[in-house]
């Protein structure tokens, strides 16, 4: 009797067909994204020394501003921020952009306790990092091609994501362990099924969570619908101007660095990084952004401005402040990228991304092998006909 179509069975087939559209896509998308995850920490590998610094014996720290005084002598451009780190064996950043088209500027590392430039952000590493981005993002095609065809397939392996969390549920509730564990003693098409299919749910969520953030670059109107579902902008505010105030009426010594870095820390008592972005006329606020750093540190980052001459604190933005749609707004990129909870999120990540570079693979096998019994079993049919014909 012939089996009857159900709706288990349709997932079954879109799960296999879209799969096997898109998995050289997928495949590409989550491969590159598997090696981006630590780019941070491969480039710090080949290069220690010009990322962390040796402190002479009870050596102190010159200050941001005697920093960024010796720095101005040796580097021309406009200094957009200067970072200072908590750990006082690391290298100070110094942001600088050269020239209007310069979007973001270039990060140079500074020793803390001399002032030497130590480099700048480009590195060995870096090109084959860029290459692996492009690739991930549009792979190596024009971006307006490139876009949306991972995009797309993006939106497909949300489907497979959810079709294959249907398709695990056992039809049986007596076999559900089967589906957590890969039986090791079975031959070689058992312990790829169990690949795909033990693997494919342990890293689901996570893989999810990458799929539905990362379609925030590939698609405006994802963005913005996802913005109107949560009620607020995402991306929103990004690298946004600090408050305008009035200049004083007589002439007035603005506050140094060090000054309103001990008046933030008066709103931030805590340990971490800053990131300083010094006013750009007397007519601005200096905004200091911290964040913490650590293995299970939080991405987030909490914002102090004040009035580079009354030293007066106008607005402070904690992030655990914040409505919660809001905290998610600011957090779709380490969501998708990993850096959400720290090193703990990126290990993670690495591995949720590995399996993911691993499911096209295991499930183009499922699929041969299935042709292949379907091959041998219609072979057998047709020699037992032409038996009963004799």
């Amino acid at each position: 009797m012939k089996e009857k179509y159900s709706l288990r069975k349709l997932f079954n087939d879109l799960h296999l067909w879209m799969g096997i559209g898109s998995g050289i896509i997928l495949f590409v998308v989550c491969l590159t994204g598997t090696l981006y995850t630590f780019r941070t920490e491969v480039e710090e590998a080949l290069e220690p020394s010009k990322y962390h610094v040796t402190a002479p014996a009870q050596a102190v720290r010159l200050t941001p501003e005697e920093v960024l005084e010796k720095f101005k002598a040796k580097q021309e451009g406009k200094i957009t921020a200067i970072e200072v780190p908590h750990d006082r064996s690391r290298a100070y950043q110094v942001i600088v952009k050269k020239s209007a088209e310069d979007r973001r500027g270039t990060p140079y590392y500074v020793n803390p306790y001399t002032a030497e430039i130590l480099g700048t952000s480009k590195g060995p590493a870096t090109d084959f990092f860029m290459g692996v981005f492009k690739l991930h993002r549009w792979l190596l095609l024009d971006t307006e091609l490139g876009r949306p065809i991972v995009g797309g397939a993006t939106i497909v392996f949300v489907f497979l994501i959810l079709s294959g969390l249907v398709l695990w549920w056992p039809k049986k509730l007596k076999n559900w362990k089967q589906g957590f564990k890969i039986k090791a003693t079975g031959n070689w098409k058992r312990i790829n099924h169990d690949l795909h299919n033990s693997l494919g749910f342990y890293s689901f969520l996570l893989l999810l969570l990458m799929a539905l953030t990362g379609l925030c670059w590939s698609f405006e109107w994802y963005k913005d619908g996802l913005g109107n579902v949560i009620g607020t902008e995402v991306f929103g505010g990004r690298g946004g101007k600090p408050v305008a105030i009035a200049p004083p009426a007589e002439a007035a010594e603005p506050f140094t660095l060090s000054e309103l870095l001990i008046l933030a820390d008066s709103e931030l008592p805590y340990e971490g990084n800053y990131r300083i972005i010094p006013a750009e006329d007397s007519s601005a606020m200096v905004v200091l952004n911290k964040y913490k750093t650590g293995f299970f540190a939080l991405a987030a980052t909490d914002k102090v401005q004040i009035n580079q001459y009354t030293g007066d604190v106008l607005k402070v933005e904690r992030f655990a402040d914040k409505p919660l749609n809001e905290q998610i707004a600011s957090s779709i990129k380490p969501l998708h990228t990993g850096e959400i909870f720290g090193t703990f999120s990126k290990i993670l990540y690495f591995i949720a991304c590995l399996i993911g570079t691993s499911l096209p693979v295991t499930g183009t096998i499922i699929w041969i092998n299935k042709l292949r019994k379907g091959s041998k079993k219609t072979k057998k049919e047709t020699a037992q006909k032409a038996v009963l014909a004799r």
